[in-house]
């Protein structure tokens, strides 16, 4: 049987060069991103394509994702770039290669550029760790990134940053100055794009966001965010582990079964334990079995 759904505690690692990085996508096209970013494994082939299933958006946070909705995301997505710039050059790059469908199967799948690549795997020594869940929970696209950087800001407390580099960084604002930038008072940059975030991430994360705008001279100049992490409900989840073996623990648990059983029965027994539940759900007469974990 093969395993779907994702783990809702799952971990993702990301780029910093991403997280930091400006781009433009829309709220779907961020869960497409994270959705992937999920599903990396480490000695994942070059050419491996992601089967990335809508059914596990869903079963995070209960909205449901319509195929027409997930075809123009994708489309979109691939005129849509990163730019990554550090000291010695600025880097325009397109994550993915490649989308295709299949029919009546209920996912699809992506294929990631050779340029990317490095971004996403070579992960060792310089990544944002933050929870799936957490990130999809929030609908807002300006909520999505700003849970990332301030994910990744979280180890130092806080990080004061010119606003108008925070406003490039969410694509608000162009540094070339060829498209109008949005939201150039700060009430509506407050309103629209501040408050919503911090709304969203202090009700479905697992930190806490909120901000300070700082004056120089008669107008607002930078911005202090201030991140307090909450360890109480993260879980550790080894990199080096396999996705399926996550998924497959995750399902386990989800009997009623405790961690440390639930990994040996992965571990050694997943194809007995299916066929258990397979059995399980054939009897006509459920109530027999009162307590399911302990059967």
């Amino acid at each position: 049987m093969e395993l779907q759904q994702l783990p809702k505690d799952k971990v993702i690692m990301q780029h910093n060069m991403i997280t930091s990085g400006r781009y433009d996508f829309t709220a779907c096209q961020l869960d497409i991103l994270f959705l992937l970013l999920a599903s990396l494994e480490k000695d994942d082939d070059k050419e491996k394509k992601y089967n990335l299933y809508a059914k596990d958006i869903e079963s995070i946070t209960g909205r449901e994702w319509h195929y027409n909705q997930l075809q123009q995301a994708t489309e979109d997505m691939g005129s849509r770039m990163f730019t990554i710039e550090t000291e010695r050059s600025l880097k325009q790059i397109w994550l993915f290669s490649g989308f295709e469908y299949m029919k009546g199967k209920g996912y699809f799948t992506a294929s990631v550029s050779p340029e990317a690549r490095p971004y996403l795997f070579e992960l060792k020594n310089n990544f944002t760790i933050f929870q799936l869940k957490s990130v999809l929970s929030c609908s807002s696209k300006y909520a999505k990134r700003l849970y990332t950087l301030a994910c990744q800001w979280r180890a130092v407390g806080k990080i004061t940053i010119e606003i108008a580099k925070l406003k490039e960084m969410l694509y608000l604002k162009d540094p070339k100055n060829k498209v109008p930038e949005q939201f150039t008072e700060v009430n509506a940059f407050r309103k629209n794009v501040l408050e919503i975030s911090k709304q969203q991430i202090n009700t479905h994360t697992d930190i806490t966001f909120d901000y300070e705008l700082h004056k120089k001279g008669r107008s607002f100049h930078s911005i202090t965010i201030y991140v307090n992490y909450n360890r109480v409900n993260t879980k550790e989840v080894d990199i080096q582990t396999s996705l399926t073996y996550q998924k497959a623990v995750s399902t386990v648990e989800a009997y009623g079964i405790s961690k440390a059983y639930a990994e040996l029965i992965a571990q050694k027994y997943m194809p007995e334990f299916e066929a258990l539940i397979e059995q399980i759900k054939k009897q006509k007469n459920k109530s027999q079995i009162e307590d399911p974990a302990a059967y």
